[in-house]
């Protein structure tokens, strides 16, 4: 994999807007990025169609600003929010049905390593609460079960957002919203909980509110999916739009998540953990 796949052919290069182009020009692939390094370098197109303050989208940019190779990444999405900000993103990108990407991302591992036994290739899931916590659970599991090396990342924003303001399982319980008038009526599925007895070696819960802590993680959890086995993310990414509170209070939000239900705690095998400091 390289920059190749994403670069216009010179047929239609003047045909793509100015913004894609430079997508490719200044992508974050010719030095090494991170957080800090957010606004010298492109890592999505500004105009992308998530709603105003969408913590999901700022989720995407986060993770996309903190990967440790891009050009030998892959992301593996599915139907929801996160769908069309990674459509925007300086990464290969490959959609699936909804709920599979953990086993799309699994067989796509297995072939890179045949593939390209001597070089790094990453995969990463990065897609919502309803198709990791919902119809994509059992999938998520058992590709934990058998510790495929994948980086499974969750931008939980608690709600089905792009179909009308759901409960999903990862709604708090009691959260009224469009199409739940009376409030949820069971507790948020523990995925995080889950992740750390089903074979993952790493995995952080965080909130955008947190971006350092968020890059850390996205860099921790990638490399140790390569040699060690399956890691998870879980970010916090509240829906201004389905939780009804105004756009420009996401982060907000996010920080009272963070006093409550929702603070930092990071999970590492001692595997892990070692083969980190000798990186």
């Amino acid at each position: 994999m390289s920059t190749k796949i994403i670069t216009p052919v010179r047929e239609f290069a003047d045909l793509l807007p100015q913004e894609y182009q430079d997508l490719v020009a200044r992508g974050p692939y010719f030095e090494p990025k991170g957080i800090e390094d957010l606004g010298t370098f492109k890592e999505i197109i500004e105009e992308h169609p998530h709603c105003a303050g969408c913590g999901v989208s700022l989720g995407i940019r986060l993770v996309a600003a903190s990967l440790p190779s891009p050009a030998d990444t892959v992301i593996i999405g599915t139907p929801g929010c996160s769908f069309f900000g990674l459509t925007q993103t300086a990464v290969n990108y490959s959609n699936t049905a909804f709920g599979n990407q953990n086993a799309v991302a699994s067989g796509l591992k297995r072939m890179l390593r045949i593939r390209y036994p001597d070089q790094h290739k990453d995969v990463v899931v990065l897609v919502g609460d309803g198709g990791i916590a919902d119809i994509g659970l059992d999938l998520t599991l058992h590709s934990w079960f058998r510790r495929e090396k994948v980086t499974t990342i969750m931008v939980d924003n608690e709600v089905y957002g792009n179909t009308g303001g759901q409960e999903s399982g990862m709604s708090k319980q009691g959260q009224v919203l469009n199409m739940a008038p009376v409030g949820k009526q069971f507790p948020k599925i523990p995925v995080f909980e889950m992740a750390k007895v089903s074979g993952c070696a790493y995995a952080v819960r965080v909130t955008v509110a947190s971006p350092r802590k968020v890059g850390r993680a996205v860099r921790n959890a990638i490399l140790v999916a390569r040699e060690i086995g399956p890691t998870y993310i879980q970010i916090y990414t509240p829906c201004p739009t389905n939780l009804k509170f105004p756009p420009n209070r996401t982060l907000e939000v996010a920080r009272e998540a963070e006093k409550d239900y929702y603070a930092y705690e990071e999970f590492i095998t001692e595997e892990a953990a070692n083969y980190l400091a000798r990186l």
